[in-house]
Parts: C-alpha cells; structure tokens; sequence
C-alpha cells in the first residue's frame, strides 16, 4: 500500500534541537542553554497572567492590538506597521511562505539562526549560507552570494550564537546594495542587550522604504520564552502580506498580557540590562583567562566560547564535565561549531559556578 508522502525537500530538514533542559537524575541544575532571562519574568507581567487566568476561555483578541500599541509607544514606532506572532520564529515561517517557494534562493550567514534554514526548506526554497569573517557576518560576502533567485536575506544582528554584530553603517551599505525585490530581515533578538555607538536595531531602515523588516521577540530581554511572543516592524505592504496569512488567533490572550506588562516595566527591564552588562563583561574576561577564545565586543545574554581540540580539553569535554556539576549549556554541532560552546549569562551565582567548574576543567584551579 501507498502512504501519504511529504512533499519535496522535506525530509531532507534536520529538525531544530533546543537546548537541553534537565540532567537525568538531578532536580536541581544551573540552566544557562536557551539564552533565558537571568531574573524570569517581570513581576508586573506574573501578576498580569494570574490575574486572567480565569478568562483562558474567551479568544484572544486577533489583531493584538493593545500589546501592539504597547510595543509601539516603548519604541517609538507605528502601532499599524507592527505583526505579532508566536515567536519571531512564526514571522521567520511566515515571511519564507509569503515570498519564498521551490526555484527560490534564501539567503543568511553562515551561523546564522538554524530556523533560517529549516523555514526555507519547509517551503521548498534552496537555502544558501554566505561565509563569515572572524564569526562575524561580512556584507561582501553575502553580497557576492546574491543570485536572481535570491528573495529573502535573513541578517541575525546581533547574532546568536556567535555574539558578533555588524555596525549601523554596514547594515546601511548592505540595504544599499541588495537589490530592490529581496526582502532584508533583521533578526534583532537580543538588540535589547546592545549599547554600543555604532549599533542601531534596524527600524530606520524599515523605514526607508518596501523591502526591509526587523524581527524583535519578548523570550530575552523580556523572559516570556514559554508563552511565545515576537514581532515585526514591517513595510506597510509587507505587514498586509502576514496579516494575510496568520492564523486569525496567532498570539494567546497570556502573551499579550504578560507582554504588555513587561514592554511597560521599564525599571525591570532596565535591572535586567545592567546585571547583563556586568556579569556578560565578567564572564569573557574569567574565560580569557583560562586561555579560551571569546569573540571580542561580544554582546547579547550569551557568550560564546572556542576549546582546544586536545583530547580531555575539547568543547564535548568541557560539556560533559559541567554536566556532571549539574550545569547545562549549549552545543553547537548544529551551527558548524563543534569546538565552541554558548553560555547564557545566568545569575552571579551561577557564572560563579560555571568559572570555578571550567577551571577545575582546565586545570588551572589555582
């Protein structure tokens, strides 16, 4: 007998593996794998989601409008040009079904954000990873990687998992030069944790013109990981364009409650902010001096970091040693990083734990 059978391309999909989440055997570990907010959630935004719990049976409201304004008055931008959606991983989806499809190219860095790869493919589009430079995106590159099948350049800035970003200005020399029809999506995850002079998140380029948009998400800065919540600011073509295909009811009535309340909890965003701006420093530094690489001018909530390939002092090593100290990062296999691994920058006590453990690791303990 026949059985149904998945269209083209699809099972040639690795599917996304997410970080680990539990040691077998332990109920207490240090989790610093998913690039989770140190301090959980704002309170105001916990209080926000018991306070509705008893209403879970009514449907959200399907144009998010109130987290939409919300979002639009903390950034200053226009409620109308913004699309909500489950995760800024639905809105990747979302833009790959709308404008890419078999015969397609879509286009990013090469350790870019796996769902980059996974959502060209589910559409049928090739997907097509442009060199780094020094783990950082490099604009010639990508440029040169360009094609007239080229619709979709997806730009992690700052990237995960690598920490690295590109400055304002060749973000503009890249618009520049991309051809008109090719959508430029600036993944802007971890703006949030960005304070540097020659770095902006990518909304005046929206604003430009038809083919730019900028991806933003409430996991990081804003810890709502498991409720969901992303958003784009998009040309107001494009924003027709999701508004198109969305479901009707996307975003959960709990998400956008609890995102409307942490957008608003300016101070603790602000707390969040300043103790990952210490301990993130802290961390590179501690991990230099064991004589482990750190991309310089590394930002984000994570740091990534490159082990010897000495058997006994390898990334896989250095893994299964922090496991077995209850302590759970990431591997990197799946970006073509086998030697690296990422660190969440978690509570003090926390990257007091990872530091003191990596060096029993190295064997400098002294």
């Amino acid at each position: 007998m026949n059985s149904p059978k998945p269209r083209p391309g699809i099972l040639d999909i690795a599917p996304y593996v997410a970080g680990t989440s539990s040691i077998k055997g332990q109920t207490e570990v240090i989790k610093l794998s998913s690039n989770e907010g140190a301090f959980g959630p704002s309170p105001k935004a916990v209080k926000a989601l018991q306070e509705m719990a008893a209403s879970a049976h009514r449907y959200p409201d399907g144009n998010s409008a109130n987290v939409r304004q919300a979002i639009a008055e903390i950034y200053n931008l226009n409620a109308e040009q913004i699309v909500c959606g489950a995760g800024s991983d639905e809105l990747i989806s979302l833009l790959c079904q709308a404008y890419g499809g078999p015969g397609d190219e879509i286009l990013y860095s090469r350790h870019g954000f796996l769902m980059y790869e996974i959502s060209a493919r589910a559409v049928g589009a090739t997907p097509v990873s442009a060199p780094e430079t020094n783990l950082t995106a490099d604009v010639d590159h990508v440029l040169s990687c360009v094609t007239d099948k080229t619709r979709i350049l997806f730009l992690a800035n700052p990237n995960n998992p690598t920490g690295t970003y590109l400055s304002h200005s060749e973000m503009h020399r890249l618009r520049k030069n991309l051809r008109s029809d090719i959508i430029l999506v600036i993944d802007a995850a971890y703006a949030e944790f960005v304070e540097r002079n020659d770095y902006q998140a990518g909304a005046d380029l929206v604003d430009l013109g038809d083919n730019t948009v900028m991806t933003r998400t409430f996991s990081k800065i804003y810890a709502l990981g498991g409720l969901r919540l992303g958003w784009a600011y998009c040309p107001p073509s494009i924003c027709g364009i999701l508004n198109r295909i969305r479901g009707p009811f996307n975003v959960g009535s709990q998400a956008m409650i609890c995102g409307e309340a942490a957008v608003n909890d300016l101070a603790f965003t602000k707390k969040c902010k300043d103790h990952n701006d210490t301990w993130l420093t802290w961390t590179a530094v501690e991990l230099r001096k064991l004589g482990l690489f750190v991309p310089e001018n590394s930002v984000g909530n994570f740091v990534l970091v490159r082990f010897p390939e000495t058997p006994g002092k390898t990334a896989a090593d250095a893994d299964a040693f922090l496991q077995n100290h209850n302590i759970i990062i990431r591997r990197l296999e799946g970006y073509g990083l086998a030697d690296c691994l990422r660190i969440t920058i978690g509570l003090e006590h926390e990257m007091r734990a990872v530091i003191k453990n990596l060096r029993l690791f190295m064997g400098k303990n002294s």
